[in-house]
């Protein structure tokens, strides 16, 4: 059997992006990441343990081709120290533990932040893998397929309506909940040679580099999540982590994640200063039209216009989502759509819903206390209610 992960490339742009600022500004932090899964599945995922082991101890194995870190390093935002750091890099297998707790299979990666942060794409990208190859491979390809071709459909009707004051534009972000690694590629690859006009980057750097697409990605919720725990003040860590971007890339990667802590408290922190600097805003939990018109009226309350900035949605999206957002938002904004698992894993089966989240940074709980009550992922339940009192967010 072959494996999942072939290059360390294949993971999500915004691993390498965070993994630099980390580097550069917080290297010895000490992390902990844990693998959850919210969803029913077809049999027990503690059936794959020997194969995750396996996939695992190859990806422990892999390291950086000097063709890909020429590929990283002609990235402006990348910097050639750590492009020398990469050089260097492989995972280290006593950094990530893999068992079986009744039916539910373990995973954490834990050791310097620098070092095991990278795991989790990877790890989601092989459990998913590994759990659909015990499915009927042709039958789901055909209807993954069909799928496909209903989308691009979808896509080309829309075309046909009048024009709005900012254009469409979908990206991939599909790498940690895909079907498999040559079905990502395919549809990838399709979308781009079906709709170059709509079609514009992957998050997945390997894709991006192989197929000529840009990669696509900023920040997720643990770079934020780090700074709850890096020594500033609790209520300041936003800002902090906010201020340590702009400073690392001077301009580049200017899109922020807003729902950490919830939108509301972010807008409290994201101040004209913040608000010029950053070209945009993503979202990722809540209802994204509410969403959508609290950024709009910041910005105009801070008399920014709005068609010079951008707002990016990627919470489970689909196509027919994406345009009715697209509707509502595109005479008024620049806009971005970012859709995974409905890209890279709908084959007629039901995706997994995993995750393998921050939990612990310098010996201390972290969270995100999300907008959608659902994904708040935190064991300490006395931290999260400081969380909620430190930023004035009622229980739900």
């Amino acid at each position: 059997m072959t494996h999942v992960i072939h290059s360390l490339l294949e993971t999500d742009l915004y691993k390498f992006t965070m993994w630099q600022t980390m580097l550069h500004r917080h290297p010895q932090t000490q992390a902990e990441y844990s693998f959850l899964c919210r969803n029913e599945t077809v049999f027990p995922l503690a059936e794959l343990l020997q194969e995750v082991e396996r996939e695992i101890d190859h990806l422990c194995s892999l390291s950086f081709s000097l063709g890909e870190l020429a590929y990283l390093k002609g990235l402006r935002f990348i910097k050639s120290d750590f492009v020398d750091f990469l050089r260097l890099f492989r995972f280290q297998r006593e950094f990530i533990s893999v068992g079986a707790e009744g039916q539910d299979l373990r995973i954490v990666a834990s050791g310097p932040q620098v070092h095991v942060m990278g795991f989790e794409i990877f790890v989601l990208a092989i459990v998913n893998e590994l759990y659909f190859r015990r499915f009927d491979q042709s039958a789901a390809r055909t209807e993954g397929r069909r799928r496909l071709q209903h989308k691009i459909a979808q896509l080309r009707a829309f075309g046909d309506e009048p024009p709005r004051a900012h254009p469409f534009e979908v990206f991939d972000f599909g790498v940690r909940r895909r079907f498999s690694g040559d079905w990502h590629r395919e549809v990838v690859a399709t979308l781009k040679r079906e709709l170059p006009q709509y079609f514009k980057g992957t998050s997945n750097v390997l894709l991006a580099r192989d197929l000529d697409l840009v990669p696509i990605g900023t920040m997720a919720h643990e770079y934020l999540q780090s700074y709850q725990a890096t020594g500033v003040r609790l209520r300041d860590h936003q800002k902090a982590a906010l201020e340590d971007w702009v400073q690392e890339y001077r301009g580049d990667l200017g899109v922020a994640l807003t729902d950490v802590v919830g939108m509301d408290a972010f807008l409290a922190d994201f101040d004209l200063y913040f608000a010029k600097l950053f070209d945009g805003l993503r979202h990722d939990s809540g209802n994204p039209y509410v969403w959508g018109e609290k950024a709009l009226a910041h910005y105009a309350k801070l008399r920014i216009d709005a068609h010079t900035k951008r707002l990016v949605f990627s919470d489970g999206l689909d196509v027919p989502a994406a345009l009715a957002l697209y509707r509502h938002f595109a005479d008024r904004t620049q806009l971005g759509f970012g859709i995974g698992t409905n890209l890279s894993n709908d084959m007629g089966l039901t995706p997994l819903h995993i995750v393998m989240k921050l939990t612990l940074c310098n010996g201390q709980p972290v969270a995100k206390l999300s907008d959608s009550p659902g994904k708040t992922m935190c064991d300490d339940q006395t931290f999260l209610a400081y969380l909620r009192q430190v930023f004035n967010i009622a229980p739900v």
